[in-house]
């Protein structure tokens, strides 16, 4: 079993930041793909960014240029820097986890960006 615990949502207004950590615990070893989902009221779960073991990266189109994602093996924690943050970004954020052909998901957290 992997567990994720994520924190750093919250309000903002549009054009500000946050930054979210998704710290994973549990049978952590061999977690090949980390990443966040978010989810805005009425539309589908949308995949916004991951990171792989291999380090590679990805980021649906709407993020590019403005988030980061980037993972700390040590904290064993993965981290979504949202920059110039836009109304379309509200949504709850989910991290999760892929190992051994299982996805394992977080909580999720609330980001608001009022215009």
């Amino acid at each position: 079993q992997v567990h994720l615990v994520e924190s750093g949502g919250g309000l903002v207004q549009a054009g500000g930041s946050l930054r979210l950590s998704c710290a994973a615990s549990g049978s952590i070893f061999s977690i090949n793909v980390m990443g966040w989902y978010r989810q805005a009221p009425g539309k589908q779960r949308e995949l916004v960014a991951t990171y792989t073991n291999g380090g590679t990266i990805n980021y649906v189109d709407s993020v590019k240029g403005r988030f980061t994602i980037s993972r700390d093996n040590a904290k064993n924690t993965v981290y979504l820097q949202m920059n110039d943050l836009k109304p379309n970004d509200t949504a709850v954020y989910c991290c999760y986890a892929h190992r051994g052909g299982v996805v394992y998901w977080g909580q999720g957290t609330q980001v608001t960006v009022s215009s």
